[in-house]
């Protein structure tokens, strides 16, 4: 008899009025105004003006919100589209089901839109903005528990979940993966803050390094969890999921290292006239310390340009010569 747990609540809408706030969609609001804060924070450290990452979510959100819903239901599709399912609860986001694989990738796409009308380095981007999703990730878990759901094998811990008898589960008490992976998320966030200012990871490799640190943890969490999965050699689908992505983004920070070292110094495309403002202040009469301006107004008129050392004098007067001769004819 555990004497310790961890109780779940016993509904997850709490009635505001008319209007149902649901503890799993309170979750995933909260997680995306956390990470785009944070994600701005870090964007303006970086360079960038305070807002464009605002701009880009208003893009990747609902493209990752999509694309979350899409993997959950393809991947699940028994839950909606068997005997006895009502095909409908595919489209009721607010009862639960994300994958968190389909939010990113169609996030990103999203997200690629928005950068390129914007004229922004989508890998930087992603850079700014990657412990800020862990960080959402952390407390879209908390959703799970409203609604009792994703967690792991029976057990008496002292920091079991209590489970209640309900549809599609038994009560009694479990891992409670949901905060697994909420602390494993936080984690990562820091692991990815750490490593950006130790090495000053850029061109996607930040972003990379969540997405491989995130995967690492999945999968032994995934490992531990009993709902419903379809299995492959033995392993649930989101366990080769996460294995995977895990290669691919540890290949990519590997060969981005190589090919392009460093971080980018202009994340803005604003800032390319500000840093020719500042490396060469100009005097009143338009041009730089230098006399550039001078230099480059004369080379574009072609009646000023005259040959480096050529002595225009005797030029002059042939020419005036010539002139006054043709008037007197």
């Amino acid at each position: 008899m555990n004497l310790a747990f961890i109780p779940s609540p016993s509904t997850g809408v709490i009635e505001l009025g008319p209007i149902p706030l649901r503890g799993y969609a309170f979750c995933i609001i909260i997680g995306v105004f956390v990470a785009v804060w944070f994600g701005n924070k870090r964007w303006v450290a970086r360079g960038g003006k305070a807002g464009t990452v605002a701009d880009v979510a208003v893009w990747a959100v609902p493209f990752g919100l999509v694309g979350g819903r899409l993997y959950h239901v393809i991947t699940d599709y028994q839950l909606y589209f068997s005997d006895g399912e009502d095909w409908v609860d595919a489209f009721k986001i607010w009862e639960g089901g994300l994958g968190i694989w389909g939010a990113i990738a169609f996030g990103a796409v999203g997200a690629w839109i928005a950068c390129r009308r914007r004229g922004i380095p989508l890998p930087a981007w992603a850079d700014a903005l990657a412990p800020g999703i862990a960080i959402a990730q952390a407390i879209g878990r908390w959703g799970n528990w409203f609604n009792q759901e994703l967690y792991g094998k029976p057990t008496d811990l002292p920091w079991a979940l209590e489970i209640s008898e309900g549809p599609n589960r038994v009560a009694g008490t479990y891992h409670p993966t949901f905060l697994y992976e909420s602390l494993w998320c936080i984690g990562v966030a820091l692991l990815v803050i750490w490593a950006d200012r130790r090495f000053r990871l850029g061109h996607g490799r930040a972003f990379a390094l969540y997405v491989a640190a995130y995967c690492a943890g999945r999968g032994w969490i995934e490992y531990m969890r009993v709902d419903e999965a379809h299995h492959i050699l033995g392993l649930r689908l989101n366990v080769w999921t996460a294995i995977i992505v895990f290669v691919l983004a540890v290949v990519y920070i590997v060969i981005s290292a190589k090919i392009r070292p460093g971080r980018e110094e202009i994340v803005e495309p604003d800032r390319d006239a500000a840093l020719a403002k500042k490396d060469g202040p100009a005097d009143e009469n338009g041009s730089d310390e230098n006399g550039s301006a001078k230099a480059d107004a004369a080379e574009k008129d072609p009646l000023t340009k005259d040959e480096p050392g050529k002595d225009t004098t005797a030029e002059s007067a042939e020419a005036a010569g010539a002139a006054g001769a043709a008037e007197k004819s």
